[in-house]
């Protein structure tokens, strides 16, 4: 129950940072207006929050891993919303990146 509690706390942290990320960039880039930044921004604040509900007590451990999904969900948030196409090799590096988050935060460690 402890892995897929933090499996979901990280999806939820990728959405809201991502997805946060996404209306920044379509508020400011695509010159959307100043609506979505703003959504945006408390998008980003709410990621801030949602780390400090992973079950490991280590904020280095949970940053370092989380950034190996935020670099999967980026892949996969530019497929879904934004039209982008990966080719084999980012696939290949967001595979490597999710084995390291397996590696840092689920491989056995003593009490």
């Amino acid at each position: 129950m402890t892995i897929l509690r933090s499996v979901v706390l990280f999806l939820v942290a990728a959405v809201a940072e991502i997805g946060g990320a996404y209306l920044v960039w379509q508020g400011v880039r695509e010159q959307r207006g100043w609506v979505p930044v703003l959504l945006g921004a408390l998008a980003l604040a709410s990621y801030g929050f949602v780390a400090t509900f992973q079950p490991d007590p280590h904020f280095g451990r949970i940053l370092a891993a989380y950034g190996g999904v935020f670099v999967a969900g980026s892949l996969a948030w530019g497929v879904v919303f934004d039209g982008f196409r990966p080719d084999r090799w980012d696939l290949v590096g967001a595979a490597i990146c999710l084995l390291g988050v397996a590696v840092i935060m689920y491989a056995p460690r003593p009490q």
